[in-house]
């Protein structure tokens, strides 16, 4: 495309918006909605902070004392205080739900250190109760995550109606790129308001010229035009072509007070999940991380010691039926050993209940398919009900499996993909579990063609992109009671 042609569009994009003055103040209407939600928040906080105080030592002590008064507002304020101070609802837009109540507990937990320090300064936690104190945490903090899911879908559901107005973007690059990425940030409540061409820089005439990567004319126009659209971010989209001038670009529309984004094409997915990093003295951005923090490891590794340690202990019973069973019918052992993928892509030994009259070799893998003739009627029965995937809690005991993560598969099975499917061993990130999200979602089964196995891959990295000790609980839950969690169990 020419300069002419690309000052042209410019020109009509600015005719077509009718940005040639001033526009309606859409950040005072964000501005009373996020006062509305804060205040909501804080007459939330101090009712659950004063009533179950009071609830506490009516049960106690029959008696409606007004003192925690003065305390729940205090609670209240505090809460507030924190919330504005780490900027919880300014990204209110551009966050998803579960960093917003995350943040929420946080403001709690700090706002309760604030408060006891206090009352410890002031010396007067003895005079105050501390079944009183429990009850206001749980109360308090049930509330923040109540009140903060409200405001969220009342953003979404204002924006939709047109109540408070979306997050705008202006975009620069290539036509196909700007309706993609477009597209892409629509569900989040950001409406692209303009796009634009880059300004490329003309063909070089002279030696001094062939320096310039951006043409200093259209990019003036494009900076007049983004401050008559008034945009709350500038999102350059850089082809390759456009890389080494994208931060030329970015200089120049720095001078406007909006947010100034740059995004290489062709990365859009990988730079979805990316955040910016310090690496020593430096400023890094971060593309991949590993997916739980060491303080989230340690809460799964905690609750995976309970469950199977009381598992097994419950389940003996069971353990003891189903070996007479495996034994009555066929002669071999009653557990099979597999070797599989485990977390970081090390080989493990998987343990099963033995459900075929013959074991595969590891070398010579074949996937069970319905009606196969290898397994056993013990073994139809075990697959169909999951019991025989209940000896793994012995793997997940010893530490190399899970209770929830990925299914493992055998080492010949994952040789099969590997190469046919990227990232696929990104899917050994965590631990494999004895369930997961795939097989909830009824991703399980023989895997004879590279859909099958791709859809399965695709729900794997969605647990691990989004892994969180509730969506633990869903999974066992769906296992438990879902139908879906039974397809092809054969």
């Amino acid at each position: 495309m020419s300069v002419g042609s690309e000052s042209s569009e410019i020109r009509a994009d600015a005719r077509l918006l009718g940005v040639v003055g001033p526009v309606s103040a859409k950040p005072a209407r964000f501005a009373a909605f996020y006062a509305k939600i804060l205040i909501f928040e804080f007459l939330a906080v101090a009712c659950a902070a004063y009533f179950s105080s009071l609830s506490y030592r009516y049960t106690e002590l029959h008696l409606l004392p007004n003192e925690y008064l003065p305390a729940a507002l205090f609670l209240a304020a505090l809460v507030s205080i924190v919330s504005i101070a780490f900027r919880h609802f300014v990204a209110i837009q551009r966050q998803p739900l579960h960093a917003l109540l995350w943040s929420g507990l946080g403001a709690v937990a700090l706002a309760f250190s604030f408060f006891l320090s206090t009352l410890f300064l002031l010396k007067a936690i003895g005079d105050y109760s501390r079944g009183a104190f429990i009850f206001q945490i749980v109360a308090v903090s049930v509330t923040v995550c109540l009140t903060r899911t409200i405001s969220y879908v009342w953003m979404q559901s204002a924006i939709r109606s047109g109540t408070v107005e979306a997050r705008h973007v202006v975009l620069i690059g290539e036509e196909r790129y700007r309706l993609q990425f477009a597209d892409l940030v629509r569900t989040a409540g950001i409406r692209s308001v303009a796009s634009l061409p880059f300004p490329h820089a003309a063909e070089a005439k002279t030696a001094r010229e062939s320096d310039l990567l951006v043409d200093s004319k259209i990019a003036r126009q494009t900076i007049e035009f983004c401050r008559a659209a008034h945009p709350d971010d500038v999102v350059i989209l850089a082809s390759q072509a456009d890389l080494s001038a994208a931060p030329e670009l970015a200089r120049l529309l720095s001078e406007l007070p909006v947010n100034v984004h740059i995004v290489p094409l062709g990365s859009v997915n990988v730079f979805a999940t990316s955040r910016i990093a310090e690496l020593g003295n430096l400023k890094t951005l971060q593309v991949s991380r590993p997916p739980l923090s060491l303080f989230e490891q340690a809460i799964k590794r905690t609750f995976d010691i309970i469950v199977a340690a009381t598992g097994l202990i419950l389940l003996a019973p069971l353990f003891a039926l189903v070996a007479i069973a495996i034994k009555l019918e066929s002669r071999g052992n009653v557990f099979f050993w597999q070797k599989r993928h485990g977390y970081n892509n090390t080989t493990i030994d998987v343990v099963k209940f033995r459900t075929m009259y013959e074991t595969d070799d590891d070398n010579c893998f074949v996937q069970a398919k319905p009606a196969d003739g290898r397994v056993t009627h013990v073994g139809r029965l075990l697959r169909r009900t999951n019991i025989d995937e209940l000896p793994q809690l012995f793997n997940v005991l010893i530490g190399n499996m899970s209770i929830v993560g990925p299914r493992p598969h055998a080492t010949a099975h994952n040789e099969m993909f590997e190469g046919r499917i990227l990232p696929f061993s990104r899917r050994h990130n965590i631990k494999p579990g004895i369930t997961g999200w795939a097989q909830v979602n009824g991703h399980r089964g023989e895997t004879d063609t590279l859909e099958k196995m791709q859809r399965r891959v695709e729900h794997d990295l969605y647990y691990i992109d989004n892994w969180s000790f509730l969506l633990d609980m869903k999974i066992i839950l769906l296992t438990l009671f879902s139908k879906r969690a039974y397809i092809n169990a054969y």
